[in-house]
């Protein structure tokens, strides 16, 4: 029994210096970007902080899409036959959910016919990454005036092979468009909601390796100052329109995922302290006892 209640100490002992340096590689997550300094934010009043306002505009294509960070709600005006598109970023072990909602005023209800809305997300490597749940492309009848749209993709993976598809961490674009519209019916006024979760799934998502570098676009900037002319003092002053490139820069709140501490070290280590705990007491039990000997030696 001595040998037991050493042994389950030295166990109980592993377990918590296991705890601290976990909490100690939590702790040492790396400062999001979007907390600098350098004021390097897309546009819509995102400036990386918890408390930044959503923004109420969207980009016209990858390159000037608009960033916006999951729980915000991302608004944009726009027209019927517009393309908008939306960055945000997810991280390993994650689940994007992305929500689409288009809303056409009173003055759009006379169009002609039905349209077709639809909902695109691409990672960082602008791959087109396919819906497991909910309804990407929904139609809008002549007489209703909302449509929504909803998107889950796969769960985030931390690496894998160049030659797959999986969604790695780094950028989301989000792409909104409509599809089937007759063309009486494109320029009509709009309005778009966009919305992002990205829910963690724990360690059942996790995997021994990871990415040196999340796919994310590169800082890319346009001066505000442009006039129009492609002579701006931005590093990519060729979009001329004088708009930031808003997807510079995004990263989650907390930082991307580095090191090798996850929640599936909690699950190993206890089952690893269960079965030594249930091989000691097997042994215990199934152990001959020892009878006594006599001084007779019978």
């Amino acid at each position: 029994m001595r040998i037991t209640g050493m042994f389950t100490g030295s166990l109980l002992a592993g377990v918590l210096l296991l705890g601290t340096a976990g909490g100690a590689v939590a702790d040492g997550t790396p400062t999001p970007a979007g907390s600098s300094s350098d004021g390097s934010e897309g546009s819509g009043g995102s400036d990386g902080s918890g408390t930044a306002e959503a923004p109420t505009e969207a980009g016209t294509s990858f390159r000037t899409a608009t960033a916006f960070r999951p729980g915000q709600r991302a608004t944009a005006d726009g027209s019927s036959g517009d393309y908008l598109y939306w960055v945000f970023p997810a991280d390993a072990g994650q689940r994007p959910t992305v929500t689409a909602k288009v809303t056409l005023p009173e003055s759009a209800a006379a169009r002609k016919g039905a349209t077709t809305w639809q909902v695109d997300v691409y990672d960082g490597l602008r791959r087109h990454q396919p819906c497991v749940y909910g309804a990407r492309t929904k139609a809008l009848a002549a007489d209703a005036r909302t449509v929504e749209l909803r998107c889950t993709l796969r769960t985030v993976r931390a690496w894998a092979e160049p030659w797959s598809n999986d969604p790695l961490p780094g950028s989301y674009y989000v792409r909104l468009t409509v599809l089937n519209a007759q063309e009486v019916d494109l320029g009509l006024p709009v309005r778009a909601e966009i919305e992002a979760a990205t829910p963690g799934k724990g360690g059942a998502s996790a995997v021994g390796g990871r990415l040196a570098v999340p796919l994310t676009p590169g800082r890319t900037t346009v001066s505000a100052a442009d006039d129009g002319d492609g002579t701006g003092t931005g590093a990519d002053s060729g979009l001329g329109d004088g708009a930031r490139l808003a997807a510079s820069g995004v990263e989650p709140e907390d930082g991307w995922s580095s090191g090798w501490w996850t929640d599936r070290w909690i699950w190993t280590v206890a089952g690893g302290v269960l079965g030594a705990l249930a091989g000691i007491g097997g042994y215990t039990l199934a152990r001959p006892s020892r009878r006594p000997v006599g001084p007779g030696g019978a």
